[in-house]
């Protein structure tokens, strides 16, 4: 295992190059997105993003003031519309303690514990959330990285805790905020490429390291 996860790295940034994520233009956006990208493709992200733009609410400040009603016919396009307005709402009743400051929030000592806490913020969202908008090393787990650790036989079970493969990657990769990003960013994109559901192995750059390729 040793130096495997770093190796794939390095392939994957040579073949991609990198991939600048998180595409957004404040750390609020960053936050929002974390949250309606939640069980849904990217692209309907960019659409409730773009809605709440244009209506001048990307801003906590004034978010926290809208009727749930205008946020909810907002982000539709994003589904879940009515959960995730409850999610962004309850992110919103959180984040008013620190007087919408991310400044004052980044000062919180047990930070990840406190968004734990807040519902419907699991640990990827609140990991997306302190890397990519907060800068704090965190590395992001969602489900391409447990698939494609699967298959390329980085772990053997499939039930892997959340926190234990996160660990696994940390511990094998040097503490560095860019890696995390774009190591997580590249996966999401070689996952949606060539290892997905139903994979495309011949043309994939890593098959010959697929243990799922060469049983095939």
């Amino acid at each position: 295992m040793t130096g495997k996860i770093l190796d794939l790295y390095k392939i994957l940034l040579k073949y991609y190059g990198k991939q600048n994520w998180w595409p957004a233009d404040t750390q609020f956006e960053v936050v929002i997105g974390a949250i309606l990208t939640q069980n849904t493709a990217w692209t309907n992200v960019i659409k409730a993003i773009n809605n709440l733009k244009s209506h001048g609410l990307l801003e906590p400040e004034k978010l926290y003031k809208t009727e749930p009603k205008v946020i909810e016919n907002l982000i539709k396009p994003s589904g879940f519309y009515r959960q995730k307005t409850k999610k962004i709402k309850n992110f919103l009743d959180f984040f008013i303690e620190y007087d919408f400051c991310f400044d004052k929030l980044c000062k919180e000592k047990s930070l990840r514990e406190k968004l734990l806490k807040i519902k419907g913020i699991g640990k990827e969202t609140a990991d997306s959330i302190l890397l990519y908008a907060l800068n704090c090393p965190y590395f992001v787990v969602d489900s391409y990285t447990k698939r494609l650790s699967i298959r390329l036989n980085i772990i053997d079970n499939e039930g892997v805790k959340y926190d234990d493969l996160q660990s696994l990657y940390e511990s094998e990769l040097p503490r560095d905020l860019e890696v995390y990003k774009e190591y997580h960013a590249l996966i999401v994109e070689h996952s949606k490429t060539y290892c997905k559901s139903k994979p495309a192995c011949s043309p994939c750059p890593i098959n010959l390291m697929c243990k799922y390729y060469n049983k095939s």
